[in-house]
């Protein structure tokens, strides 16, 4: 990394989140020129997961975990169809430079107000990069073919370099054809094949593809990434980078989070040797304090179990589907450390932190979210104190951040809240919002749905789209000798579009 007097001033990053409530967006003074990018002048359509017909559009994720996730079924026939085309395909491929720099936007595709909002930031500190990865859920709710004019390639039509993506369960909901389409030049369908009395009742509740219009996903790829250095297809829904610092792996996980048989033996291959490598996954291995390792079709072992094995050299992790940023880094019984990293802050709704408690998988001091959990109850409060019209609900940012480390039982990260106390009402609503109480099982009050609810009144109910809006992004530097992984927090608030906070980074040797 280079110093700061040699950086361009766009790249030189304003104060963040951890320093003071203007660099979390609280002080915003004007919106963010993204809202000259907005389609039909300066209106977006509405999108909304209160709205009924959007939880039903995405309903196969309830069916898949009621009736059995068929990914790994149409996954290897979709595989069978790219091998017909390719014979010799191999899922990798190769950049000969040891040193290159790409962008990492998780969950992206909502088409609104919070999904543009990261674009001038993104540019402003990436748009010298090799490429970008979307990781995980390109297009809400349901993957169609259709809305990728309108969520992918009108909103990403000024980043000048190759695009590519792993799939997230949205993907999924229309069996993948809408990613096969755009990302692999690759049309067709494969329907679930469940099997059984349960199977009839699965296929009669599985939501059908939307209709998919070859030429004008052709016209609209013309239309706005048709530049010489924006045209690149992908081998796969799973594939690797190669180069010869680090090997970047991305995979595909499905709707439930779990590999099929076939993709586990190239993984398992493209794992070995002593280059580091880094995965890219649609499903984070660590995420809300809890391991998720990854079920393998057909055997125990785990996704998990092939990063942590010390012949595979695996020095960091990133995935997508929860909406924040989260690093745990996790030093393991060997001695090597693996940085776990949540990404899905590239547009989708914010999941909230502030119900993530004092951290056991990694002591706290080894764990950074974005936004910090208090910010994240100061957020939440004021919308709920909105919606049901109790002004005693909202907390302020200070009292928030107060509260939070009153109930974990530590401090506060942002200075200016350390030596707040939090009043009884603070501490109500912190209870309300679902702040956990110290490691220590308590009587559980009457709280709102935000995060440990189920999956439909969660925090999707909480979306918004005005600032601080809470975005990120990543912007990850290789080096012959090291891999840096930089969060870039997004608010919304112009006066950081130019100069975005970088709220953490962390770099890893890799040699």
């Amino acid at each position: 990394m280079v110093a700061d007097d040699q950086v361009p001033p766009s790249r030189i990053p304003s104060d963040s989140s951890r320093d003071s409530e203007a660099g979390a967006g609280w002080e915003c003074g004007r919106a963010g020129s993204f809202v000259d990018l907005l389609p039909s002048a300066g209106q977006v359509r509405q999108f909304s997961w209160r709205h009924p017909g959007v939880l039903w559009r995405s309903r196969n994720d309830w069916v898949a975990k009621a009736f059995g996730d068929p990914s790994n079924a149409v996954r290897r026939a979709w595989v069978r169809a790219l091998r017909e085309r390719d014979p010799g395909l191999s899922f990798t491929m190769r950049r000969e430079a040891k040193e290159f720099s790409f962008l990492l936007l998780g969950d992206t595709g909502e088409g609104d107000r919070s999904q543009y909002a990261v674009v001038p930031p993104m540019l402003a500190v990436g748009k010298d990069t090799d490429f970008m990865v979307v990781c995980s859920d390109v297009i809400y709710p349901g993957g169609d073919a259709a809305d990728y004019e309108a969520k992918f390639f009108r909103p990403y039509t000024g980043y000048p370099a190759p695009i590519y993506a792993i799939p997230g369960n949205h993907d999924w909901y229309d069996g993948l054809r809408g990613f096969m389409r755009a990302f692999c030049d690759l049309g067709g369908a494969h329907d679930p094949s469940w099997r059984g009395p349960l199977g009839r009742a699965a296929r009669l509740l599985w939501r059908r593809p939307g209709p998919a219009d070859d030429g004008e996903l052709a016209a609209a790829r013309e239309r706005y990434r048709g530049e010489e250095g924006q045209r690149a297809f992908q081998p796969g829904p799973y594939w690797a980078i190669d180069s010869p610092s680090l090997r970047v792996i991305g995979i595909d996980t499905g709707i439930t989070g779990g590999i099929d048989r076939d993709q586990a033996a190239w993984l398992r291959e493209v794992s070995a040797g002593p280059k580091p490598k880094l995965l890219l996954t649609g499903k984070p291995l660590i995420v809300d304090d809890q391991v998720r390792p990854g079920p393998i079709e057909g055997e125990r072992g785990t996704v998990h179990d092939i990063v942590a094995d010390p012949a595979h050299h695996y020095v960091a992790v990133i995935g997508g589907d929860i909406h924040n940023y989260q690093r745990y880094s996790r030093t393991l019984e060997d001695g090597r450390t693996i940085e776990y990293v949540v990404a899905g802050g590239g547009g989708a709704f914010m999941h909230a932190t502030h119900t993530i408690p004092k951290t056991t998988v990694v002591p706290e001091d080894a764990f950074r979210c974005y936004p910090l959990r208090g910010d994240s109850l100061s957020r939440y409060s004021r919308l709920y104190a909105q919606w049901l019209r109790m002004k005693w609900l909202a907390l302020d940012p200070g009292e928030a951040a107060a509260a939070v480390a009153d109930r974990l039982d530590m401090g506060t990260t942002r200075a200016s809240a350390r030596d707040l106390r939090p009043s009884r009402r603070a501490r109500l609503v912190a209870a309300l919002l679902g702040v956990p109480y110290r490691h220590r099982p308590r009587p559980r009050l009457l709280r709102l749905p935000v995060r440990r609810l189920p999956q439909r009144f969660r925090s999707e109910f909480a979306d918004w789209d005005r600032p601080p809006f809470f975005k990120s992004f990543l912007r990850l530097d290789v080096t012959g000798d090291t891999l840096t992984i930089s969060c870039y927090g997004v608010s919304g608030c112009g006066e950081q579009e130019d100069r975005p906070p970088c709220e953490d980074r962390v770099t890893i040797r890799l040699r």
